[in-house]
């Protein structure tokens, strides 16, 4: 697997989880607390987090794809991303799992070594 497919994982993932956070305190600032200002940041922040997580979605299954990834798995690394602070850790996670599979691929195979 290439690092590439694991770097643009983690990326939409972070992004993901950092608009998530923002909707969800401009969610508790506008119903909850009843404060001015936060429609248009409600609104702003949750088309960004919408269509970013799509893209996420698609990073995040072509990841799991590559490192066949139980599909259970598979699913909570997906749903990540609709539940605030979650990305985080399954990030972390996902992260410490595929780093293995990079690594193995890089290194030259025995035949490549002796010619």
């Amino acid at each position: 697997m290439k690092k590439s497919v694991l770097t643009r994982y983690r990326v939409m993932a972070y992004v993901t989880a950092v608009l998530l956070v923002v909707l969800t305190v401009g969610v508790i600032g506008k119903r909850l607390l009843d404060l001015d200002g936060f429609d248009s940041l409600v609104t702003v922040v949750g088309i960004a987090h919408g269509w970013l997580y799509v893209l996420y979605l698609v990073f995040a299954f072509d990841l799991g794809n590559k490192a066949k990834m139980p599909v259970v798995r598979l699913l909570w690394v997906l749903l990540a991303g609709t539940i605030p602070t979650a990305a985080f850790f399954v990030e972390r996670r996902v992260t410490r799992e595929v780093q293995p599979l990079i690594t193995a691929d890089r290194q030259p195979s025995p035949a490549a070594a002796s010619s």
